[in-house]
């Protein structure tokens, strides 16, 4: 039953959009002449036709088998022609909606005819509901040029930077350089060069702790495989520490046995001993410089989200540290902070996570950041504090359904103990 609303709610989604972007084009079209109106629908129709029939049936085809820039292409084309209809719609049902309070007020007031009319003339001559639409096909059409920019911006690694005081730091650890990774989705990659330029970049660093905080893999430990040499070449004084992402599971793909997908978990843990990275099971470990020490506790993912597991055993994970002046944290999914983190914990001082991608989707300025998946995620990118307690969220080192990025750069964070 509940399979059979979701295609209801699919299609009623499908219609609104499409009957928007139509009236969109129709509208937009009025004042042109008809070979020129005749050659846009056509080619209109085509392309949407290509669009559906190619998102309902991606899952049937062996993407793995074509020229990477022709897949990149293929899904950029897509998934930017969706969004740019969705932009369309939006910007149409506004429009509706102004008309339906307009025709309201003027039923009210009765001092204007009851059928809804659009006189109004904006420049050029062109009436309000022909410029509007006009205005959202341009929106559209941008949108659309931004997906098929983004995936040049894949590879594209930025450093964000922060210091973080901590008022009980032990003196022996001022100044401890640590380098967070989070989300490398090896299963989505298409370039080693690139992959490699990013791992040249942390080791230029020199930190002294790399942590990487979970999804590995978009679904299967093989995934990691022709990228293990490459990601084998980090190394900390301090050690390079990992832990799990819900992707790392293997959840979201059919295995052929519960078996199979036990052993595919266990052979990606042996992944990471190979690549030298200590993986963090709902454990600690006591980091030491000068006879001083700090705990670093690792937890498998926990989400206060129903859709997304919860293997994470915190308490299991900080027993043995509460002496400890000074607790970081990974823990991959940053609902877990407000949920559990915070108001259980108190004492650990930074949590690192990741999970978010920033949706590799909106702006991220020195002066204010935006995506949609704000709308999600209470915290979903950089740096929060609340008291005494900081988290940050890594927007990923990879990329997971679309090949690109427009606005979130993949990150390499940098964090400095102070």
């Amino acid at each position: 039953m509940r399979s059979q609303y979701g295609i209801i709610i699919s299609l009623a989604i499908f219609a609104v959009l499409e009957y928007y972007s139509f009236i969109a084009v129709n509208v937009s079209m009025r004042n042109y002449n008809t070979l020129f109106r005749t050659i846009i629908f056509v080619l209109y129709i085509l392309a949407t036709i290509a669009v559906w029939l190619s998102l309902f049936t991606f899952r049937s085809w062996s993407l793995t088998d074509w020229h990477p820039s022709f897949r990149v292409l293929l899904i950029s084309f897509v998934l930017g022609f969706i969004a740019s209809k969705v932009l369309v719609a939006t910007f149409m049902l506004i429009d509706d909606l102004r008309r339906l309070v307009t025709w309201a007020i003027r039923q009210i007031s009765g001092f204007f005819p009851q059928t809804p009319k659009d006189p109004v003339e904006m420049p050029h001559g062109i009436s309000r509901s022909t410029f509007i639409a006009r205005m959202a096909i341009l929106a559209g059409g941008l949108l659309f040029s931004g997906f098929l920019y983004g995936p040049s911006n894949r590879y594209r690694y930025i450093f964000k930077r922060y210091k973080i005081p901590l008022a009980k730091l032990p003196p022996a650890f001022k100044g401890l350089k640590i380098i967070q990774i989070s989300d490398i989705h090896s299963g989505s990659f298409d370039n080693p060069e690139a992959v490699a330029h990013g791992v040249d970049m942390i080791m230029r660093e020199k930190p002294d702790l790399i942590l990487f905080t979970g999804d590995l893999v978009n679904n299967k430990s093989s995934e990691i495989e022709p990228y293990m040499s490459i990601f084998s070449k980090l190394h900390a004084p301090m050690g390079i520490y990992s832990t799990l992402g819900n992707h790392d599971y293997g959840d979201y793909v059919e295995w052929p046995s519960a078996a199979a997908k036990a052993e595919n978990l266990e052979t990606l843990k042996r992944h990471h001993a190979a690549m030298g990275w200590k993986l963090m099971m709902n454990e600690h470990v006591l980091l030491e410089r000068e006879g001083q020490q700090i705990a670093l506790i690792g937890v498998e993912n926990w989400s206060n989200m129903a859709r997304f597991p919860k293997h994470g055993d915190l308490a299991k994970a900080h027993k043995g540290t509460e002496q400890v002046p000074v607790k970081i944290l990974m823990s991959h999914d940053p609902t877990h902070w407000d949920a559990q983190i915070r108001p259980l914990f108190g004492d650990i001082d930074l949590t690192l996570a990741g999970h978010t991608h920033g949706m590799q989707f909106g702006l991220r300025l020195p002066w204010m950041k935006w995506s949609p998946v704000q709308y999600v995620y209470k915290q979903w990118a950089g740096l929060y504090q609340e008291g005494n307690q900081y988290l940050n969220v890594n927007v990923g080192y990879g990329f997971l359904g679309y090949p690109g990025r427009l606005g979130i750069l993949p990150e390499l964070t940098v964090i400095e103990l102070v």
